[in-house]
């Protein structure tokens, strides 16, 4: 019984409170900020026909406007030039990199056949054998 009567007291200064601040509406927020607000929603918001001519959209089959068109048609062609120095470069890298790749293969083939003839070479024939001459 003694539990009863002390959540009963704990419990009644809080329903006080609340009922008590239940009738005061707000003494925290005054009126001219309002007025402020008021001022501020009138910058941020637009008339409503404004809002509807913005937000209203081309139908599906309705034609583009020229400026409509125009303006696809440029980020198009900036997309495809960007595409196309992006290829050029990138070919560009790759035949270097062949080119490279070419002369130093041509470059390891001279010194090994040069390397071969060196050591079979005796001495009693010309080096190359279609230098001879006819006899």
């Amino acid at each position: 019984m003694a539990g009863t009567h002390t959540v009963l007291l704990t419990l009644l200064p809080t329903v006080l409170i609340l009922i008590v601040l239940a009738g005061v509406e707000s003494a925290a927020v005054k009126d001219v900020k309002d007025s402020k607000a008021q001022g501020a929603s009138k910058r941020v918001f637009v008339p409503a026909s404004d809002a509807s001519n913005v937000l209203k959209r081309r139908g599906r089959r309705s034609p583009r406007t020229y400026e409509e068109y125009y303006a696809e048609q440029r980020v198009k062609m900036a997309a495809n030039e960007q595409r196309r120095e992006h290829l050029e470069e990138q070919s560009n890298e790759y035949e270097n990199y062949l080119e490279e790749e070419r002369d130093e293969q041509y470059e390891r083939t001279r010194e090994k056949n040069e390397q071969w003839r060196e050591f079979h070479y005796d001495g009693q024939y010309p080096r190359y054998p279609h230098h001879r001459r006819y006899e």
